[in-house]
């Protein structure tokens, strides 16, 4: 999680604000090929095609089990707080924040709630009959769980996390798996119509920087970050102050 990833990242999203920004249309574009697949005389095609829709499950439950071990450990810091966490203290912190504020409160409370943006299956130029708005409108045609941005993009992109707690040299290959993860699930969504090429990217790159400045803030940062023994306590007042809230304390 070094300066480089974090040039990439804000790089990447520099170019995809100013590129879809000031060409709304080559998010049309990039769709039309999509939709223009048809199987079984629907439109947008991939989206009932079975090994995609198996493929785009399987991505999701990858980061749901590797989030579970996190909170199975918080979860048992919280009945015995004063037994050594199964995890590090400080990655089960991490992986715990990064998962909330990440896919969790910005991209499933904030974006998708907040920004109305519509999915390509529900505009007009692919049939639908809701208003096709650039990324940087949020006044668009969607109710809720909308288009900006993709929450399963998000999630896949999520696993950068666990990724980089692995130790050398597996921690080269786990990140790869995850960027892998991340833009395999980045195709699925557009090709099935889901969401437009700006949305996956936007998801990819605000996750990314969640991830890490709490790597940052929590490993890194002399002024920030936390050694083993002080996660722990940290973890331990946590878990005396929810006892005492639930009246167990």
């Amino acid at each position: 999680m070094g300066r480089t990833g974090l040039y990439i990242a804000l790089g990447i999203g520099v170019v995809t604000g100013l590129v879809f920004g000031l060409f709304p249309q080559a998010d049309l574009a990039i769709s039309r090929v999509f939709y223009e697949h048809v199987i079984g005389g629907n439109t947008f095609g991939w989206r009932i095609y079975p090994p995609l829709m198996i493929a785009r499950d399987a991505g999701l439950w990858v980061g749901t089990i590797l989030i579970s071990g996190a909170l199975l450990a918080l979860a048992v810091k919280l009945v015995l707080p004063k037994r050594r966490s199964l995890v590090s203290g400080r990655a089960v912190l991490f992986l715990v924040v990064t998962m909330a504020l990440g896919p969790g409160l910005l991209v499933n409370v904030v974006l998708k709630e907040g920004w109305n943006r519509s999915r390509p299956i529900d505009v007009p130029q692919f049939g639908g009959n809701e208003v096709f708005t650039p990324w940087w409108d949020p006044r668009g045609g969607c109710g809720s769980n909308c288009a900006f941005v993709s929450g399963d993009v998000s999630g896949a992109v999520w696993t950068i996390a666990p990724a980089v707690l692995v130790p050398p040299p597996y921690q080269a290959v786990a990140v790869g798996a995850a960027l892998a993860l991340g833009t395999g699930m980045a195709f699925a969504r557009v090709m099935a119509g889901g969401h437009f090429a700006s949305d996956v990217l936007f998801a990819g790159v605000f996750t990314f920087l969640i991830i890490w400045l709490a790597y940052a803030v929590i490993f890194r940062w002399p002024s920030t970050r936390l050694d083993e023994d002080e996660s722990e306590r940290r973890l331990e007042r946590f878990s005396a102050r929810c006892r005492r809230l639930i009246g167990l304390g």
